[in-house]
């Protein structure tokens, strides 16, 4: 029986042409493109959203951040489908500096000095970056990473309060939740130029921890220079 023809037949392509370039090399540039193009806007994304956060609050529309960062809303959407999403992305470091320091302070073999820090570096970044504050005391239940953050942060603090208290330092009736109450007292001090906030709230910081000590007539440290803070500055809270 004769052998089919058709089967004999090569069954590879032909190669190229020298002006056939495979659409296989133009892939990876085309999509390097769009993913430098997408890092490029949830970079602008990010740095509007910090700068009206601090400005405005956690409230600001998400059109106003759209505009101040030159997109459209629907990109932005793409980058982060919901208000949640974008808050807890723009402040993760901070979420995971709070941390670092509450578990810096545990290590401390002075239950009462950790505890201080704790309560002085969390003032001050929060007077460095004023949306922080709204953001820290806020729960965020579907950002399972910064819930995770947030609950060991508040038992590291628990456990830094216990210490002190056992130590005698402390005042028996300071309660962890107390630290929401501070921050947000500290806020209000905070105005006028970053460094008049930085110094109003330094020395506002100075005299709560001297409050909360249990021994208030043992001696304590110098407090931070006074500041001069104009009326128009704290009637405007700027």
């Amino acid at each position: 029986m004769p052998a089919d023809s058709s089967r004999m037949r090569p069954t590879t392509a032909p190669a190229p042409t020298a002006d056939r370039t495979p659409t296989t090399d133009l892939a990876p540039p085309a999509r390097a493109g769009l993913r430098a193009d997408a890092l490029h806007n949830r970079r602008l994304i990010m740095e509007a959203a910090r700068e009206l956060f601090a400005a405005r609050g956690l409230d600001v529309p998400i059109a106003a951040i759209a505009r101040r960062a030159g997109v459209g809303v629907a990109t932005l959407y793409r980058r982060f489908p919901t208000r949640d999403s974008l808050v807890t992305e723009v402040f993760a470091d901070q979420f995971t500096a709070c941390t670092a320091l509450v578990d810096d302070a545990l290590a401390d073999p002075d239950p009462w000095r950790g505890f201080r820090t704790v309560v002085e570096k969390v003032c001050a970044m929060h007077v460095e970056d004023r949306g922080f504050t709204a953001a820290f005391l806020t729960a965020f239940p579907d950002a399972n990473d910064h819930e995770h953050e947030r609950v060991r942060a508040e038992q590291g603090f628990a456990r830094l309060v216990r210490r002190a208290q056992d130590a005698g330092r402390l005042r028996a009736d300071f309660d962890p939740a107390d630290l929401a109450l501070i921050l947000m007292a500290n806020c209000g001090v905070a105005v006028g130029s970053a460094d008049a906030a930085a110094a109003a709230s330094r020395r506002f910081v100075a005299y709560l921890i001297d409050s909360f000590r249990a021994d208030r007539t043992a001696p304590h440290g110098p407090l931070p220079e006074p500041v001069v803070l104009k009326l128009d500055h704290i009637r405007s809270g700027r």
